[in-house]
């Protein structure tokens, strides 16, 4: 084998294994108590049972990281993907004292469900637990509907309340 054929291929090697050592972040900040999702607004158990399968590797500071996200390249995919999913709507970080804005966050999650956007095929091919039936995610959805058109009336009782004074 040539000289120059010896050199890349180790280089390659280097490379490789280079990237094998070098891994992001993976990162489950602490929860703040009473800010999760879960701490206040409490589903039924079959609902919890969906956050909990479906939604909280990647949008909330308590995921369970797989093995393989310990392995480059794949780690960078699933950092990145943790990461960008907390950025959308994280559920350790769960606008309690915004009922607005947790009612738009309902709403949009029951939308994206049952539209099957979430969870994502990519995450359910290794995470079966995930897979939501027509029942399950029709479930979910009305859930997420009741629950913000219930915020929504709070909000709008206190509103009530407060002109009457």
């Amino acid at each position: 084998m040539k000289l120059w054929k010896k050199i890349l291929i180790g280089l390659g090697l280097t490379v490789v294994v280079a990237m094998l050592l070098i891994n992001p972040k993976r990162t489950n900040p602490p929860v703040a108590p009473g800010r999760d999702l879960l701490a206040s607004n409490t589903p039924p158990a079959e609902i919890v049972t969906i956050l909990r399968n479906a939604c909280y590797d990647c949008h909330s500071h308590e995921t369970k990281w797989p093995w393989y996200s310990r392995v480059a390249p794949v780690s960078w995919w699933v950092v990145d993907h943790v990461n960008h999913g907390r950025e959308e709507l994280n559920f350790s970080e769960w606008p309690h004292d915004d009922p607005k804005r947790a009612a738009r966050r309902l709403r949009s999650m029951g939308d994206v469900v049952m539209e099957g956007e979430m969870p994502l095929s990519s995450y359910v091919k290794g995470h079966p637990e995930a897979l939501l039936s027509d029942q399950q995610r029709d479930a979910f959805s009305r859930w997420a509907e009741a629950e913000a058109d219930r915020m929504l009336a709070i909000l709008e009782a206190a509103a009530i309340r407060e002109r009457e004074q």
